[in-house]
Parts: structure tokens; C-alpha cells; sequence
């Protein structure tokens, strides 16, 4: 079977390669998120000094600060400091973290009751957002949805496709109605098997968090690149745009599809590359529909989102995609300062109404 119009030996090679090349782009997909890759490097001609940079393996991607204005590196490690202090919150499988916890029902329950639990402000927060987007889209994005992922293990060494049977049965415990959350921070899980998957929108989140540390410190001109999920302070110290190339799709090598100068804003990418495999001739993304159990086929290969909160874009992206372009092109354009373009499998890009008037954008092929 050949899927996007590239035969499937040539996808599994650049779904491995893709991987791979993005230790060396500083941009990775995880934290079982969904970022394509952003190629953020620049030269500092442009500013009186040279910026200081750091990067680590954290939230399992490559995550890379760069600061334009301050000479201050532990501004850096405190940077590193609050992606540990979150994913100790996020994370879906770490046992030590809370949502996994509250998954769970680790978490000692609020008196009187069996199905709440207090925590802490950051994950309230959070879920808060994943159910907003949620309701938006009337489930195509579903927080809920952590029996299904829990069953595909796309970072396996030999993945496979998770049985029909066990996909079904897991079906049946994803909906975002079983989870509410209350202005006090208690969240209800209204089914014992109810569980959330914060993977989509943890990133972006994170990536607020330390753009607003930065900020605090008096930055105001940084990259954060949270393995794809680039959120811009400022401009350069010239006052120019930062240059975010998008990588292509399934491209053998560092290949932009586009190239965009932002400035203070989120650029945040899903697509169907970057954790994916193959069994008997078809190709399994990461990107599941809570509705069906398996990667949506919906003729998109990536949906890129430019918003002010990174957050937006990190659950934008995703929701998109799932609404596939018609749908999700309505979304995105019925949002205030959020600009989007979407990528078909024959390549070709479709921006929303205003996005070449607000962004300038170059595309490269």
C-alpha cells in the first residue's frame, strides 16, 4: 500500500531518519506530543554579543534556550530546572509524577468523595485548557483518550499495531465529559477507568511557563524550542524577526518547507512523521482519533499554528489536524491572532485567510 504518495519503504527510512536528524535540529517530537520539526538556528551578527545557549535531553526531546540580551547562563539552568519541575506534574508514565498519580488514584481522594482529587494549580491548568479544546472540538481532541495511546508504543523497538480488540475495549473508556475540573483545583474522574493524556498540550504549556520566567528576568529577546514547539521573546536585538523554517515532511535531509520571521510569538507543528511505522504495507502515525482508534487518514500531513501562547498552538495543531483542512481551516480562522497553513499529501500548502498579510512567509520548494 502506498500512502501520501511516497512509497512505504522511503517513509520508514525518513520516519527513522527523522528521528534521528532531530538530536542534530535540536527538534524532536515527544513528551508524547506531536511537533514537527523547526529549524531555529541563527547567526548573531545581528546583536552586540553572542547569545548564550543550552540544551538537554528533557521531556524526552531536545530542548534548547537561547538567549539574545543577557550574558546570565543560570538563567539557562533554570530554564532546565523548571522543564524537570513539570514533567514531575505531566508526564503519563513516570510514576513519580502526579498526573500519573491522579491516573492512578494514587492521590488520596477529597473527603466524602471517591472520584475527586485535589492538585496541584499547574495540572488544574492544564486540564482546563484540555478540556476547553476538547468541547471546541467536539472530541476530535480528547484529553481522555490515555487508555487508547497507552496501548500504541510508537518508540518501541519493534512496534506493532496494538490488537483490534483491545483498541475497541479502550474506545469505550475515552470521552472528556468523565473529567471536569472545579474552580478549587478538584478534579472528578467520573468512571474508575477514566484516565488523561496531556501529551498534546504539556509542551506548550512548559514553553509559556519559561518564556514568562525569562521575562520576569528581564529577557526580551530568547528562543525556547521545546523539540519543535518554538515559542519567540521579541525579535533579535536589532529589533529583525527571528527566521523559523518549517522542515518538510518526510524529507531525507534538514529540508524546509517554508521559512516564516516571527516575532514574540508561538510556532508549534503536528504531522504524521514524526513517530510512525509500518505493518503489511501501511503506514501508523502517532496522530490517533479518539473516535476510531487508529491514525486519522485524512489527507494531511502536518498543520502548522503561529499564536501568542504556545499552548494554543501545541493544542491548536493537533485539533486541526484531527478536523482535517476544511474544518480545521474554519477553526483556526474563527480564532483571534492565530494563523495556520496546512499541508496535503501532494505537498501542497493552504494558509488561512490572513496569514500571508500578518506573517511573511517563504516557501522553499
Amino acid at each position: 500500500m502506498t500512502l501520501y504518495h511516497i512509497s512505504i519503504k522511503k517513509i520508514i527510512k525518513r520516519c527513522t531518519f527523522s528521528i534521528f536528524a532531530a538530536s542534530l535540529l535540536l527538534s524532536s517530537a515527544a513528551f508524547s506530543g506531536c511537533s514537527l520539526k523547526a529549524n531555529t538556528a541563527e547567526n548573531s551578527d545581528a546583536g552586540s554579543q553572542e547569545p548564550v545557549s543550552a540544551t538537554a535531553i528533557k521531556l524526552n526531546t531536545a530542548v534548547t534556550v537561547t538567549i539574545y540580551d543577557s550574558q546570565d547562563r543560570e538563567l539557562l539552568t533554570e530554564c532546565m530546572n523548571l522543564c524537570d519541575k513539570y514533567e514531575k506534574i505531566f508526564s503519563r508514565t513516570a510514576s513519580d509524577s502526579e498526573l500519573y498519580q491522579l491516573n492512578h488514584r494514587e492521590l488520596t481522594p477529597v473527603a466524602g468523595t471517591e472520584d475527586t482529587f485535589q492538585v496541584s494549580n499547574p495540572l488544574a491548568e492544564l486540564i482546563r485548557k484540555g478540556l476547553y479544546y476538547s468541547e471546541l472540538s467536539e472530541g476530535a481532541f480528547d484529553i481522555a483518550i490515555e487508555p487508547l495511546t497507552s496501548l500504541w508504543d510508537f518508540t518501541a523497538e519493534d512496534p506493532q499495531v496494538p490488537e483490534d480488540r483491545l483498541i475497541q475495549e479502550a474506545l469505550t473508556k475515552c470521552d472528556y465529559h468523565n473529567v471536569s475540573v472545579s474552580d478549587n483545583n478538584e478534579v472528578i474522574l467520573k468512571t474508575e477507568d477514566t484516565a488523561i493524556e496531556l501529551g498534546a498540550i504539556a509542551k506548550g504549556y512548559i514553553a509559556d511557563r519559561l518564556k514568562d520566567y525569562l521575562i520576569s528576568q528581564g529577557v526580551k529577546s530568547a528562543i525556547i524550542n521545546l523539540g519543535g514547539n518554538v515559542l519567540c521573546i521579541g525579535g533579535k536585538p536589532d529589533d529583525s524577526s527571528f527566521k523559523i523554517g518549517i522542515q518538510k515532511p518526510f524529507a531525507d535531509r534538514s529540508e524546509t518547507i517554508a521559512v516564516m520571521d516571527i516575532k514574540d510569538k508561538s510556532v508549534v507543528s503536528s504531522g504524521v512523521y514524526e513517530r510512525c511505522f509500518e505493518q503489511d504495507g501501511t503506514l501508523y502515525h502517532h496522530l490517533l482519533n479518539p473516535r476510531t482508534g487508529y491514525p486519522y487518514d485524512n489527507g494531511l500531513i502536518a498543520v502548522t499554528i503561529i499564536s501568542d501562547e504556545s499552548v494554543d498552538g501545541d493544542a491548536l495543531s493537533t485539533t486541526c489536524f484531527a478536523l482535517g483542512l476544511e474544518d480545521g481551516m474554519k477553526l483556526a480562522e474563527s480564532l483571534d491572532n492565530v494563523q495556520a497553513f496546512f499541508v496535503t499529501s501532494d505537498y501542497e500548502i493552504h494558509y488561512t485567510k490572513d496569514f500571508q498579510k500578518e506573517i511573511t512567509v517563504t516557501e522553499t520548494d
